[in-house]
């Protein structure tokens, strides 16, 4: 008999950190500034990305240090995925809190580190880089991620 894979064995809280941080696809879009509307708590992304995102890669190239270097960063836990709500609707820590299965295109399913972006899933090549917009203009780079 097959055994089954951790993600779907295993609630967030019981997997090891190690499991916990594979289920990053590297999709890179809890890197960017995202906009929360006051009224309805509905929140927006941005094609602006923290001065820290690998573009390339879409992975952070400060990870360790990050909340010593973004304040706002948030750092993710079994016990917060519940209520970060803005976490993408494509995000595995979000899809298996919510028991949902994970992509095909995830590097834990393909095997393939490269899947996100083969898949279009992530921000590779669609971003730019926080220092090249102001702050206030936050608004106008508002984008809806199609996957």
């Amino acid at each position: 008999m097959a055994q089954q894979v951790f993600w779907l064995a295993k609630t967030l809280e019981q997997m090891s950190p190690e499991e916990f941080e594979s289920l990053c696809d590297g999709c890179g879009k809890c890197c960017l500034h995202k906009l929360e509307d006051e009224d309805t708590g509905d929140v927006y992304y941005t094609k602006v990305a923290c001065r820290y995102l690998d573009h390339d890669t879409c992975r952070c190239q400060e990870y360790t240090n990050r909340q010593q270097l973004v304040e706002a960063c948030a750092v993710l836990t079994p016990e917060s995925v519940g209520d970060t709500y803005w976490l993408p609707e494509t995000c595995a820590y979000r899809l298996v809190a919510e028991g949902i299965p994970l992509f095909d295109w995830h590097p834990l399913v393909s095997g393939d580190p490269g899947s996100i972006h083969s898949a279009g899933v992530s921000v590779r090549g669609r971003v730019l880089h926080e220092a090249s917009v102001n702050p206030d203009d936050l608004e106008d780079y508002v984008i809806r991620w199609v996957n």
